[in-house]
């Protein structure tokens, strides 16, 4: 009987051997096929989160924004402020953003008739609006809460744009907690006034960003120091008259056209080569006894490090000088 069947049984047994390799081959591939799913899914993720955190991260240009250094004047002691006193700002240009008109009319006040041009906006997005054809301010006032963009949103767009870098940013506001002060120092604001606002403040602050301040100090500065001390020249020279006036025609001989190849170098945004020049002047000009020169030279290096805009009109005034105190000194030891 059992061989009767025998045939039949083994070909049931290969059918059922090979129903279950199918099976066994069918729950294999699926898992390879889930595998590869979460994996292309991962991969996915992880693509997601690289272009998140790059997008985090902010540019080349919005980081030298954010890096920036501005150069403030040092401010003197003073008694009680007045009115009176803003005129040394006359044609300063000041950005006030402030949505409150009571406020806007006491700042108003206090400048009026001072000569500084104060442009109105009424929030932060008015001020950003003005700044796209507007730019040369050297101060933006900033209320810190204002309808549409506050101040520090408005502070953040002017921060991450390098073509305001030059502009200080003072925040006005009631909030005077040390978190306060942090919140706005992070968003981008360089000062505080506080309000109420009080005159001295607001004349200390821009006393120290104001250009015409910092050009009349460079012109006192200057007016002050020696074009050429010949006296304190010769005893860093060992009193070797001989030796003093060799350096004064090496002067003469290499850095008489100091000026036009500085303005050559800058106009072709040779910043290092500029600054080497410079070093090599404060050097010589130090030695030879030319204070005027050294203080003037040291100012050039200070406004190239912060990306301020240069004028060598002064420098060329002391070179002149020098050159002609040099010309008369030579040619009254030679008579």
């Amino acid at each position: 009987m059992i061989l009767q069947y025998q045939n039949e049984l083994l070909a049931l047994a290969a059918i059922f051997i090979l129903l279950l390799l199918y099976l066994f081959i069918k729950a294999k591939n699926k898992t390879k096929t889930e595998v590869k799913v979460q994996t292309d899914t991962k991969s996915q993720e992880d693509v997601i989160e690289i272009v998140q955190t790059q997008e985090e991260q902010p540019t080349p240009q919005e980081q030298t924004s954010l890096n920036r250094t501005i150069s403030k004047n040092s401010v003197p002691a003073h008694g009680k402020i007045t009115k009176e006193d803003f005129k040394i700002f006359s044609g300063d240009r000041i950005l006030l953003a402030e949505d409150n008109l009571i406020n806007q009319k006491v700042i108003l006040g206090v400048l009026a008739d001072s000569g500084i041009d104060v442009v109105i906006a009424n929030d932060g997005q008015e001020a950003l609006d003005i700044l796209q054809t507007d730019k040369d301010f050297i101060i933006i006032l900033m209320d810190a809460h204002m309808p549409r963009v506050d101040g520090f949103e408005a502070t953040k767009a002017i921060r991450h744009n390098p073509a305001y870098n030059h502009i200080t940013v003072v925040a006005l506001s009631g909030d005077t907690a040390s978190d306060d002060i942090k919140k706005m120092k992070e968003a981008g604001m360089d000062e505080h006034l506080e309000k109420p606002l009080k005159i001295d403040d607001l004349y200390d602050i821009l006393y120290q960003y104001s250009n015409k301040v910092a050009s009349q100090q460079e012109e006192v500065s200057s007016s002050d120091l020696a074009t050429l001390d010949t006296q304190r020249g010769l005893e860093i020279c060992g009193n070797d008259a001989n030796f003093y006036h060799d350096i004064l025609k090496e002067f003469l001989a290499t850095y008489s056209n100091s000026a036009q190849e500085l303005e050559i170098l800058l106009k072709n945004n040779k910043k290092d080569q500029a600054n080497k020049l410079l070093l090599d002047i404060v050097g010589v000009s130090a030695n030879i006894g030319a204070d005027a020169l050294t203080e003037c030279a040291n100012q050039i290096k200070s406004d190239i490090t912060a990306d301020k805009k240069i004028s060598l009109n002064t420098y060329n005034a002391r070179v002149q000088e020098l050159l002609q105190s040099i010309h008369s000194y030579l040619s009254k030891r030679n008579a």
